[in-house]
């Protein structure tokens, strides 16, 4: 690919910046590009006056209060602990949490299971140990593979040991 080729994709860039970027209805965008189609960067920025977002820590505090919502709600309700003990995290926040301590990165067959700490550290022990012996254990979960290896691993240890 050749540098007229590159021209002529910058070009496609600029006019197609230009057609849906600047809409005459909405006149909030009329700033989002230059006439040569270059991003205002200024544009994408918070205003001045806006409050800084206040920092988040997750500590043990947060964690047991994900636990205590687990076994109060049980998994897939996210939201629900978010409003119940964790305002400040979102559902969505929560969920990747509770991959984490979970040890699955695909929480779909624990939809509605409630557990205590103790049970969800066992669970947690179970998706290692499965992920392990795979070769499926990434970043601290278990991961699914696309032979179908580890779901029957699950289904099998679930049939020994129910969650």
């Amino acid at each position: 690919m050749g540098p007229e080729f590159w021209r002529q994709k910058q070009e496609w860039i600029k006019q197609m910046r230009l057609q849906f970027s600047r809409r005459p209805e909405f006149p909030e965008t009329h700033h989002m590009v230059d006439d040569e189609g270059m991003l205002n960067q200024e544009y994408f920025q918070p205003p001045k006056d806006a409050l800084p977002t206040p920092e988040r820590k997750w500590g043990d505090d947060e964690k047991r209060k994900l636990l205590e919502g687990i076994e109060k709600h049980g998994i897939g309700h996210f939201r629900e602990i978010s409003e119940d003990l964790l305002p400040e995290w979102s559902g969505n926040d929560l969920r990747m949490k509770a991959i984490r301590v979970m040890g699955r990165q695909n929480l779909q067959l624990y939809k509605d299971w409630r557990g205590s700490a103790d049970a969800v550290r066992r669970e947690y022990e179970r998706n290692k140990e499965i992920g392990l012996r795979l070769g499926t254990w990434k970043g601290g979960a278990l991961v699914y593979d696309d032979d179908g290896l580890v779901l029957k691993a699950i289904e099998e240890s679930n049939q020994a040991s129910p969650p």
